[in-house]
């Protein structure tokens, strides 16, 4: 048996339209966006990095800014007991090694099927250092693209921080569409790598312009 994520009226309303914002608003310096979405109306397929408990904070402002839809991620069971807000917010589980995976493989097929929706899935499955070079998928990747319908818009989305000068620090969201054809989680992870490498490079060419 999965948690499937839900959407409590007051705790989602207030973590999407005030908290996603106003955190990022008081912690840091500023966000900047960079990259194009081109708006289909169909469900989104989020693929990012994870690099700290931020993480879900900044996609769901993303999700605010970029997508307009409604906000679901999946998130492994033993931190969902730990954090059960996540859960009346949109979290969903998924516990590894466990019979209950195909249960959460279905669920997310299920959420995927629905156009108002998106579904938000770290690769790595853990979080890693901000200066971890590459990004491995996890094993078991494929599993959940073959529940990613054709007709579904793949975004991947690199977050990225730095502080230099300021007190606070600055919060990049690079992000782009990836092609929904024939998807392969080894070809999808050398396509997401290539994305962040060009990301931090560019995040380096901008640092030095500072």
């Amino acid at each position: 048996m999965i948690f499937k994520s839900k959407h409590h009226p007051i705790l989602y309303s207030f973590f999407k339209h005030i908290f996603a914002s106003l955190s990022t608003g008081m912690y840091f310096n500023k966000v900047i966006f960079s990259g194009t979405f081109s708006d289909r109306g169909k469900p989104v397929f989020v693929v990012a990095n994870h690099l700290s408990w931020w993480d879900g904070i900044w996609i769901m402002y993303f999700n605010i800014k970029k997508l307009n839809r409604k906000f679901h991620f999946m998130m492994l069971e033993n931190m969902m007991l730990k954090n059960k807000l996540a859960n009346q917010v949109g979290g969903f589980s998924v516990k590894k090694g466990s019979r209950s995976i195909v249960e959460t493989l279905n669920y997310t097929a299920e959420l995927l099927n629905s156009n108002e929706n998106m579904v938000l899935v770290f690769p790595q499955g853990k979080i890693e250092s901000l200066y971890t070079p590459y990004i491995h998928f996890e094993n078991g990747y494929n599993n959940i693209l073959k529940k990613v319908p054709a007709d579904a818009q793949i975004v991947f989305l690199v977050n990225l921080v730095d502080y230099l000068s300021n007190i606070k620090p600055t919060l990049s969201m690079y992000f782009k569409e990836y092609e929904n054809v024939n998807l392969d989680a080894n070809k999808m992870e050398d396509n997401y790598n290539h994305f962040y490498s060009q990301c931090v490079a560019e995040q380096m060419l901008k640092t030095e312009n500072e």
